[in-house]
Formats: structure tokens, sequence, C-alpha cells
């Protein structure tokens, strides 16, 4: 019943992406949702650009499936990863804060597939002319950096936009929530939050908890005032004083110097204090640790028994 234009292209048996989670998405949680039938991704963020080469070989010894790497435009390394997932043979690469078209040639002449993460309908065109084979359409629903129009709204008017195949991101982490993204006509899921939940996610344990004990009213948003790139969390001690110092008025440079490391100190120390907790809304429906291939089956299983259902069985809400 899945078997899509995404699963076309990359091969893959589900249409889902894992998210390119820095300081997250590295090669063991990458490979094991490829060995689950997905498609894993390992985020090149601002980490140097060898210490990616070495994830990407790690995977290839994890896994026989393919998996990509998400290249952040506006980074330091973005050039160099360019280069490295041509070299490695990388399958796909999603990309995200800038535009890929200076890339596009060397990438397509070594046969890998390119998926933009885009926030809205202009920047989906864009992505199509420039030679995406695919959209990610992310709502504001997901964790990290964020847009401003939900996944419900986004997904529909990029899928009328474009020729090209949507994927829908933010707010998808069960059977329904899949479902729904398929019948605004996406052809595949990018998830982030439901991955951060599991055994093979290699973040702090803290983290995990954080997660998994957030509630629906648990989720915050900084930058939204300061200028900065609005960013989605779990609530804790650190929103609250970067909020505050928002609402303070204080420099752009005294707020960012807060946020500086403070993914790193999430992912990697479980500060509470002091880390930022990237999570999107729907870990309020994340609720237990499970396997990767448990969530993936789980999600796709479910979504094909609601989607298959009759119309006065959905209306019944069961």
């Amino acid at each position: 019943m899945f078997q899509t234009r995404i699963t076309e292209l990359l091969g893959i048996r589900y249409p889902i992406l894992q998210g390119g989670m820095a300081w997250v998405a590295e090669s063991t949680l990458a490979a094991a949702v490829s060995n689950a039938g997905g498609l894993g991704i390992i985020a090149g963020g601002s980490a140097p650009a060898e210490l990616i080469r070495e994830e990407i070989r790690k995977a290839k010894a994890l896994t026989d499936k393919p998996f990509g790497v998400n290249i952040m435009l506006m980074s330091p390394n973005a050039d160099e990863l360019a280069k490295i997932v041509v070299e490695e043979g990388v399958a796909m690469v999603t990309t995200g804060a800038g535009n890929p078209g200076k890339y596009m040639e060397g990438w397509k002449a070594a046969g890998i597939k390119v998926f933009p993460v885009v926030p809205s309908v202009a920047l989906a065109k864009r992505m199509e002319r420039a030679g995406a084979d695919a959209i990610i359409a992310e709502g504001t629903e997901s964790g990290g950096h964020i847009g401003s129009t939900t996944t419900i709204c986004l997904v529909p008017q990029v899928v009328d936009a474009v020729n090209i195949p949507v994927l829908a991101a933010g707010g998808i982490a069960d059977g329904r929530t899949a479902a729904a993204a398929f019948m605004l006509g996406a052809e595949g899921l990018q998830c982030g939050t439901v991955f951060l939940a599991s055994p093979e996610c290699q973040i702090h344990s803290t983290y995990k908890e954080m997660v998994v004990g957030a509630k629906d009213t648990d989720s915050a948003v900084t930058g939204l005032i300061c200028g900065g790139a609005p960013c989605r969390q779990v609530k804790n001690r650190y929103t609250k004083k970067v909020n505050e110092l928002e609402r303070s008025g204080a420099k752009f440079e005294e707020i960012e110097e807060m946020t500086i490391g403070s993914l790193r100190r999430a992912a990697k120390e479980g500060d509470k204090e002091n880390g930022s907790f990237m999570a999107g809304q729907i870990a309020g429906m994340v609720c237990e640790i499970r396997p990767v291939g448990e969530i993936i089956t789980g999600i796709f299983d479910s979504a094909e028994d609601i989607l298959g259902r009759r119309p006065g069985e959905l209306l019944g809400g069961k």
C-alpha cells in the first residue's frame, strides 16, 4: 500500500526518513532506520567534515541499505560535505538553510538524490527549479529550527505547487498522524522526535527522559522575539531563561552567547539546566522507549489499517 515515488526513488520498503538532527543523527541511528526499511540520515551540522566521513563509513559497516546525509547549507563545512557525500557514494542528501543549486550538477552526476527541507511554498518551487528530486515540507510542529506554517496547512499547498513528490514533516509519530499526512497528499514522511525515544538513538538518557516525560504543554519556542532563528524544544529552565532575556530586550549577541553549545549540552551531557532538548510538539505522544523497527512497522501497520477503513468507520474516531 505504501509503495510511492519515494520508495521507488530511494529503493526502500517504507516511505519514511529519519530527520537529520544535529548532535543526534549519527551512524548507529541512521543504520538502524535503514535496516528497518526506512532511510536513515546522518546530520552534518557544523561538525568537522572528516568526522562526518567517519560516520558515513561506520554506517556502511552497519547496513547495506541506502542512507543519507543532512547538510545545512549555511554551515561553514557545507562545501566540504558536498564533496564528501560524492566521494563516499552516499545515496541521498537532505538540505536546509539555503539553496543547494551550486552543488546540484556534481550530486546529480554522482547519482545522489536531493531532498531539500522547506517551510514554505515559495521555497518549494525554487527547490524544484533547482533540480530537487523531492521536497520535505516541514511544519512548525517540528523540533529544532522551524517555520511558521503548520504541517496540515503547508503540505497540501506544497503538493499542489510542485510536480515532484512531497514528504511531510512535523507532528508525525503514529499511524493516525501518518495517515493524515498521506491524506494531505504526501508520498512520504520525515520523523525525528519519535526516534529520539529508541535504544538505537545515542543521545544522553536524560534527553530521552525529557521527551518521554513531556506533556502537550511542554513545548517551548525560543528566537521568536530577538530576531534569531525560532527553535522548538522541550520546556525547561534554559528555554525560560532565553525567553526572559528576549522579553527584556537583551541584545541579540547576549542571547546568542547563551544558545551556543546548548544542543550539545543536552544531547551529550544531559544538562537539564543549560541544554536545548530539541523535540517537536508530538513529544507529548511519545510515551515509551521502543526499538526503531517497532516504531516504523507500528506507524505503517496502523496507518494502513486507518486508511483502509470505510468513511463511516473513520468518522467513529476509533
